[in-house]
């Protein structure tokens, strides 16, 4: 499943941390935005961890689900090129 994350985090050593762990995850596309292409058992263990490290009452995390129709959908202008994760096989 193809995810956009964004996150609010007030405090930086929180931010860190949870920034720390979507990279491990995805690509970092803006400040505070990755996009993350997942399985169902990574994204259940990524939500997990932040979950973990969040304080519910001044953070925000926010998940984005895209279809693959969607997905084909998205228009970039400027920015970093997103990395190319298909495999080839000789």
């Amino acid at each position: 499943m193809f995810v956009v994350i964004s996150y609010d985090i007030p405090e930086d050593k929180r931010r860190q941390k949870i920034h720390k762990i979507l990279k491990s995850y995805g690509q970092w596309m803006q400040y505070s935005v990755f996009e993350c292409d997942l399985t169902q058992t990574q994204y259940a263990k990524l939500r997990s961890r932040l979950s973990k490290l969040i304080k519910p009452d001044q953070d925000s995390i926010r998940f984005y689900f895209l279809c693959a129709c969607c997905q084909g959908k998205v228009e970039r202008i400027g920015g970093e090129v997103p990395r190319d994760n298909t495999v080839f096989f000789a």
